[in-house]
C-alpha cells in the first residue's frame, strides 16, 4: 500500500483552509482551531512549507501565515515533496539518497523509473484546488435521513 504521512494529510487539511480565506492572514492558533490539527504540528507544518515556497509568512502583530500562490496554482506533488520528500515508489529512483545493495544485479534496474514518473505526474496534475471540497459547515446539520443512510434530507436536497 501507498501511504502519505499525516503530516502531508494535515499540511493538504490545513492549507485549505487556508485557501478558503484568501488573502487572509492566518495564525497558527487560528489554523489549529478551525481544522483541529494540534497547534503544535501546524506550527512545525508551517516550518517546513514556508521554506518549500508554499506558504509566506508575515512578521508582527497581524503576523501570521499565507499560501504563496493560489489554490489551484498549488499541485499536491510540490505538498508531499515538500514533507515526505521524492515521490517515488522504491528507494532506487534517480537521484535517490539511498544505495541498493543488489543494484548491480537487479533486472528491475532503472525499470522503476516509468512508475515513479508516472506516479509523480499524476500528482502534478491535481491541485490543492482540488481537494478542496465544500467546508463541513456549508451542508449544515445532517437531517433526519443522512443519520440511516436514505439520503440527504429534503432540506438538503433543496439546497442542490
Amino acid at each position: 500500500m501507498i501511504r502519505l504521512s499525516k503530516l502531508t494529510d494535515y499540511a493538504i487539511v490545513v492549507m485549505s483552509e487556508m485557501a478558503r480565506h484568501v488573502g487572509t492572514v492566518h495564525t497558527v492558533s487560528h489554523l489549529a482551531e478551525r481544522t483541529g490539527v494540534p497547534s503544535p504540528t501546524v506550527a512545525k507544518l508551517m516550518k517546513t512549507l514556508t521554506p518549500a515556497g508554499l506558504t509566506t509568512s508575515h512578521r508582527g502583530a497581524a503576523g501570521g501565515y499565507a499560501l504563496s500562490r493560489a489554490a489551484h496554482a498549488i499541485s499536491i506533488a510540490e505538498i508531499i515533496t515538500a514533507l515526505d520528500g521524492p515521490i517515488a515508489l522504491t528507494a532506487c529512483v534517480e537521484g535517490g539518497d539511498s544505495q541498493c545493495g543488489v543494484q548491480r544485479l537487479c533486472p528491475m534496474r532503472g525499470g522503476w523509473e516509468k512508475v515513479n514518473s508516472a506516479i509523480r505526474g499524476a500528482l502534478e496534475q491535481v491541485t490543492l484546488a482540488d481537494m478542496m471540497g465544500p467546508p463541513a459547515w456549508a451542508e449544515g446539520p445532517p437531517g433526519p435521513l443522512d443519520s440511516i443512510g436514505a439520503g440527504p434530507s429534503p432540506a438538503r436536497r433543496a439546497a442542490v
